[in-house]
């Protein structure tokens, strides 16, 4: 099934990213990490999506015109609840010197993001170690490029 959506990259002060840990109720048994966002209602435009998925599932209130323009965008397949989806994402970045999701926020929303089951901020280092399930699953290379962060492996100081 075709879909748009559109994604945040929430970045705080100390370069970190803040994902969602949710679920396809389709397969309950598998989690997995994933940045904020999600498809666009009929007569949406992206920025205008950005900035409601924001809402819906962290509690972060910003007007659709603070997120500026895409930084990019790209496309991802997967299943979802029994359906194969194309989807083609926008992703915007904000900025934000840090935020704290509201205790009460995963109890409260509703819809499909009931799905969500954490928060978490991770690192580009936590995200290029971890064995768990990020999407994209590129985004540590993707944070290194934002942050302007060159890659550390072999410039640790090892000598010959």
């Amino acid at each position: 099934m075709p879909r748009r959506a559109a994604r945040v990259l929430l970045i705080d002060a100390e370069g970190r990213v803040l994902l969602l840990r949710g679920f396809d109720p389709g397969r309950p048994g598998s989690r997995y990490w994933y940045t904020i966002g999600g498809g666009l209602q009929p007569g949406e435009d992206a920025a205008q999506g950005a900035a409601r998925e924001l809402l819906e599932e962290t509690g972060l209130r910003v007007a659709p015109e603070q997120l500026g323009e895409p930084l990019f965008s790209d496309v991802a397949e997967f299943p979802y609840e029994g359906l194969w989806y194309r989807q083609r994402q926008d992703f915007y970045l904000l900025r934000v010197t840090a935020y704290d999701v509201p205790h009460d926020w995963v109890a409260g929303v509703g819809g499909d993001e009931h799905t969500i089951d954490e928060y978490r901020w991770w690192s580009v280092d936590d995200l290029a170690a971890t064995d768990e399930k990020v999407y994209p699953p590129d985004l540590a290379d993707t944070l290194r490029q934002i942050l302007g962060q060159a890659e550390c492996e072999g410039d640790r100081g090892e000598s010959a």
